[in-house]
């Protein structure tokens, strides 16, 4: 009897088994799928992945030779309209020329809902599909799956064909958790890739290794002309078969966390769980083996080497008359390489286009004022070179395009300008119209930047600044009898601090700058603001204007409570989690001091106010210092914090959560006037 038990528990395990396995089958959506209301996995997912499959292998065929084909299979369960962005799915392709351009094929979607006690489900129609050109290199192809409301499941599945060896990375995480994920890998024994995982990631797949026969069908052609025959030309085909090896590699994931967004955290996508296979080198039988890039060095000199880079950067005659009447007769070098930058940032405008070669070529670009990163900083790069200023184009990866950790040609979309000289390294990017000389846009602050040079040599330069950036701020109280405040704001910003403001108001009239300076402030009103040096950006930026509320007082019977520090107050720690898994990145050292000026009322005396402190973070790194005094009928505050580094490691995040959990706590603390009787 037990034995019948025994067999019939088996049974009914292995049936389980298989019914689960197959509901993984394209349109294989259960009910219960679409009724879940929460992941199991992780109650905060507004989304999650339910399964992925993914499958790259090689085919082959005599007049293409070999051929890529990535396919992908995704069922995404929607939780949230939080969650509804993961209904729009967009694939990026290379897009060089008709035969040199990736492919996106056999596209097929459902949406799953419950209707009245029904599973039913609409499918993705061509009027869901789009095609978007990214630059003169890459395309998008997107798609939308139809009916997504609460609780929708989607599936789609679709193949890329791709001319190329090259393998782009394969993603193991997302912001959204994955239940399941089968990855299957095959490539011929003619190409040896390194095989690498993201080093920052904390989650690290298990790979399974094996290999797999595989089968060329083989043809040959021989055309003979009888010329000297009577009989009738011929053709011969000769065929033949050739046996080889694909390496295959294997994964079989389950329950992989999502990334965790974190406050002041670059990019998570830095710290994704990837595998990366980078060609190292093509070997056919019989054939010299082709290596690819290997080293830095290598991927700098193709890229150098380029037509639509090196090359761009001997083209001088389009613009010798031109900086010839710039310079006239300055002999300063700093202020040549001020003016020529100066210069190609009124003179060609970015289209919004990254890239490390020229896209519309540097003598178009700059003929129409307008051109991508490259055709603006190659063209800068071009001119102080004509000069005699030893100039250099710089490689970026942006904080959009991740982290190159291995020589790839892939790892850099961005390109800067850098001149080395005595005084060290000055950076520019002439594509931001609000930048300044070593005041790099945003986008262009991501870990190190590849120098080129002419001679061929290359090595890294750090791209995120060590010079601080200030922003000063002077404010003068004024407690009125119906104990409304009004007073007056004057600002002083230096650098990134400016340039930030310089982006977000440059183009603002004047009731917009109002009402950007008031939002967030409650009752605040704002009067008579202006701003000097707006346009010149190698000057600080000055703000001033005159203000008046209403509820920054709080009455208690006959006593008020002020915060000193107004609407300026750091109202709450930024830092809750009570761990971090990522560092904190910043762009830039940070300055800011608050100046405050407080008029107290008549008829009123100071009962308290806060106790003078401060407090600092691993030996300096960051430090604040808060000091109040009277003097007379005025309070004057001072407020200092300095953040000096631009990078906080995960193991000291408690210290530095403490740290601004100290400088919050201050910032609003009050001082106390009890009315005189």
């Amino acid at each position: 009897m037990k034995a019948i038990v025994a067999i019939f528990l088996i049974f009914l395990v292995s049936h389980i088994s298989m019914a689960q396995e197959q509901d993984y089958d394209f349109g294989k959506v259960s009910k219960q799928q679409v009724e879940e209301k929460i992941c199991p996995q992780d109650s905060s997912a507004n989304a999650a992945i339910l399964y992925k499959n993914e499958k790259i292998w090689f085919t082959y065929s005599q007049e293409e030779g070999f051929v890529q084909i990535r396919e992908v299979h995704e069922r995404i369960k929607i939780y949230n309209k939080a969650g509804y962005d993961w209904a729009t799915r967009r694939v990026i392709l290379y897009n060089r020329s008709i035969e040199n351009s990736e492919v996106l094929t056999s596209l097929k979607g459902y949406t799953f809902n419950v209707v009245d006690g029904r599973l039913v489900r609409d499918k993705l129609k061509k009027e869901g599909v789009f095609q978007e050109l990214a630059n003169e290199y890459w395309k998008y192809e997107s798609f939308t799956m139809p009916n997504v409301k609460e609780g929708s499941v989607i599936e789609y599945t679709y193949r890329i064909r791709s001319p190329y060896m090259q393998i782009g990375d394969i993603q193991f995480q997302y912001t959204i958790p994955m239940l399941k994920y089968d990855l299957k890998v095959s490539t011929p024994q003619y190409f040896n890739y390194n095989k690498r995982f993201n080093p920052e990631s904390k989650y690290v797949p298990e790979l399974e290794y094996s290999t797999s026969n595989g089968m060329l069908n083989l043809n040959s052609k021989d055309d003979r002309n009888r010329k000297w025959s009577t009989r009738p030309a011929f053709t011969n085909y000769q065929y033949s078969k050739l046996d080889y090896i694909n390496n295959v590699i294997m994964a079989r994931e389950v329950n992989i966390p999502a990334l965790k967004e974190e406050p002041m955290l670059d990019n998570i996508y830095n710290y994704r769980a990837k595998l990366i296979l980078e060609l190292k080198s093509i070997e056919y039988p019989g054939e010299p083996i082709e290596y690819f890039a290997s080293t830095w060095e290598d991927v700098t000199k193709n890229i150098y080497d380029l037509d639509k880079f090196g090359g761009q950067l001997n083209k001088s005659g389009y613009f010798k008359e031109d900086i010839a009447d710039l310079l006239k007769d300055e002999t300063s070098e700093f202020k040549k390489i001020n003016l020529i930058y100066n210069y190609v940032k009124s003179k060609v405008k970015w289209n919004g286009n990254y890239g490390v070669a020229a896209e519309n070529g540097v003598r178009k670009a700059y003929k129409e004022g307008v051109g991508n990163v490259a055709d603006i900083n190659l063209i800068l790069v071009a001119m102080l070179r004509e000069i005699g200023i030893m100039a250099n184009p710089v490689l970026v990866s942006t904080k959009n395009n991740g982290i190159p950790l291995f020589p790839t040609r892939q790892g850099f979309n961005y390109v800067i300008c850098v001149v080395e000289n005595d005084e060290g390294k000055v950076l520019m990017d002439a594509s931001s119209s609000n930048g300044a000389i070593n005041v790099l846009p945003s986008r262009a602050l991501h870990w190190q930047g590849r120098i080129v040079r002419k001679n061929g040599s290359s090595n890294w330069v750090q791209l995120k600044s060590k010079v601080m950036s200030e922003e000063t701020t002077s404010m003068k109280v004024q407690i009125q009898p119906d104990l409304s405040i009004s007073g007056e704001v004057r600002q002083i910003l230096t650098n990134y601090m400016a340039m930030d403001y310089r982006d977000r108001f440059a183009d603002s009239k004047d009731d917009e700058l109002v009402k950007e300076f008031e939002m967030d402030r409650g009752d605040v009103v704002i009067e008579n603001i202006q701003f000097r040096e707006l346009s010149n950006t190698g000057k600080p930026l000055q703000i001033s204007y005159n203000y008046q509320t209403q509820g920054e007082i709080e009455v208690i019977g006959e006593t008020i409570l002020l915060n000193p520090l107004l609407f300026f107050a750091e109202s709450e720690n930024l830092f809750k989690q009570e761990e971090r898994s990522y560092p904190i990145t910043l762009d830039f050292p940070i300055r800011s001091k608050y100046m405050v000026t407080i008029l107290l009322p008549d008829g009123y005396e100071l009962e308290s106010m806060p106790g003078n402190g401060g407090s600092e973070f691993n030996n300096g790194e960051a430090k604040f210092v808060y000091a109040i005094n009277r003097m007379g009928n005025y309070l004057q505050l001072l407020v200092n914090f300095d953040l000096n580094t631009t990078l906080v490691l995960p193991e000291d995040y408690e210290y530095f959560k403490d740290f601004i959990g100290a400088y919050v706590e201050k910032h609003n603390e009050k001082i106390v006037l009890k009315k005189i009787i």
